[in-house]
């Protein structure tokens, strides 16, 4: 029978992808973990988007690949590493979503949530940028690529906007800050 359990762990170290082992306590598992916390929620937002989001659960699963990418790549994976290709086809995604909504859609701030589905989004969304700033923090150590720093930097900005264009199919009436 196959055993998730290596039990190399039980000491406190785990490995990268090219070999080397550290401690658990190292940034670099928590960007790993966040990573990996990023893309269950993706997966729930995937769950949670109804039949008519079919091209957007698609493109989230495509996400998710790239998170793959992205993980395999900050462990220093000799084999793996996220494509500019990647980058674009995110903004493209975004780009695409932002116009077909209002032409005023960003113009206040508005309160997290709105409907289930976009407020899963929404917890994506901070997270993403949870990963963002482990990220930056991880590159004051360690050399991390360009397309890393601008796909996460992106994801968090696209996961806006896939939110505000669920919450815009679903009429719901986004709540504005009004200071």
């Amino acid at each position: 029978m196959l055993s998730v359990s290596t039990k190399t762990g039980d000491k406190g170290q785990s490995g990268l992808a090219n070999g080397e082992r550290l401690g658990k306590d190292e940034l670099i598992f928590d960007v790993l973990g966040t990573q990996d916390e990023l893309n269950s929620w993706l997966g729930l937002c995937v769950a949670k988007l109804s039949g008519h989001f079919e091209e957007q659960k698609d493109f989230l699963l495509q996400i998710q690949e790239s998170l793959f990418y992205i993980g395999a790549e900050l462990a220093h994976s000799p084999k793996v590493k996220i494509e500019e290709t990647t980058l674009k086809l995110l903004e493209t995604h975004s780009n695409e979503l932002q116009s077909k909504m209002d032409k005023d859609w960003t113009t206040k701030f508005i309160f997290p949530g709105g409907n289930e589905a976009a407020a899963v989004v929404d917890v994506a969304r901070t997270v993403s940028r949870r990963l963002e700033r482990l990220v930056v923090r991880y590159s004051r150590t360690t050399e991390v690529s360009s397309v890393i720093f601008q796909y996460v930097n992106r994801l968090s900005d696209y996961l806006f906007v896939l939110r505000c264009f669920v919450n815009h199919e679903e009429k719901y009436q986004e709540k504005k800050f009004q200071p």
